[in-house]
């Protein structure tokens, strides 16, 4: 193999292949004339060999760099989609920030540690192939809290997290997707009585996401076909492939999503 690298550095790829191809014919020509000659059959048995070995090594050359490009290409795709997650959201809050700092400077100061804290996670782990599940629950919370802070009306929201076993780890900001569906098609439209409630678990190798919102039917659009989810869809697909299962559930101005992830 050292041999061979060495060859076609000092070669040019087409001389290579060209001396190649020509050996093989001239052998294939005097075949007939040396057939019967030791020297002529041990030259050809050899260059077959070396011919054969060259192309299986030629075409396992290919096939890796094939599969090399395609992870080369989703990891791309996986940068593109977590750059998409929740920009509106942090614009949203810088503009609500701005009213805070004459209003209440104090709780304007909250808003802004807790920003920051989120926009830190968003940008860094964000990132990563992997976080724990831990790290994914905080950020939820935070975002919760900030809104919380938001709103002026009352609203209801519900975290449930029962993780009872350490170590597990999650594709950063896939939750979040999920939660923002529920504010932006549920408490953001709803005047009065709007709820969120969600619940995270993990255990026997899975992780469980599951969250429950109201919505105003007269406002409604379909709130599983947004960009937003398409874009988990894709993430999943691509993170978890066979390994996940989510579905939409909508009854009585009520809706539903559950993830379920095989980790």
């Amino acid at each position: 193999m050292k041999f061979i690298k060495a060859l076609k550095k000092r070669i040019p790829k087409w001389l290579f292949w060209s001396t190649m191809f020509f050996t093989g014919l001239i052998i294939i020509i005097f075949n007939d004339a040396f057939g019967e000659s030791e020297p002529f059959v041990m030259f050809a048995f050899v260059y077959f060999i070396f011919f054969f070995f060259v192309i299986i090594r030629w075409t396992f050359k290919q096939i890796k760099s094939i599969i090399q490009l395609k992870n080369e290409k989703k990891k791309t795709e996986l940068l593109h989609l977590k750059s998409q997650v929740n920009p509106h959201f942090f614009f949203n809050m810088l503009n609500n920030l701005y009213g805070w700092v004459e209003k209440d400077s104090k709780k304007a100061q909250e808003l802004i540690l807790k920003l920051s804290d989120m926009m830190r996670y968003s940008v860094y782990d964000g990132q990563k192939e992997k976080v724990t599940l831990e790290e994914e629950v905080a950020y939820i919370q935070n975002y919760i809290e900030l809104h919380e802070m938001r709103y002026h009306k009352q609203i209801d929201i519900k975290l449930d997290v029962e993780v009872q076993e350490s170590g597990y780890t999650i594709m950063p900001l896939l939750f979040i997707i999920l939660v923002e569906n529920a504010f932006k098609h549920g408490v953001e439209e709803l005047r009065e009585g709007a709820f969120v409630s969600i619940h995270i678990s993990n255990g026997n190798g899975n992780i469980y996401f599951e969250i429950t919102n109201n919505f105003d039917d007269s406002q409604k659009s379909d709130t599983s076909t947004g960009i937003g989810l398409k874009n988990l869809r894709r993430r999943l697909e691509i993170q978890y492939p066979k390994k996940h299962e989510l579905s939409f559930n909508e009854s009585n101005n009520i809706f539903k999503a559950k993830l379920i992830l095989k980790t």
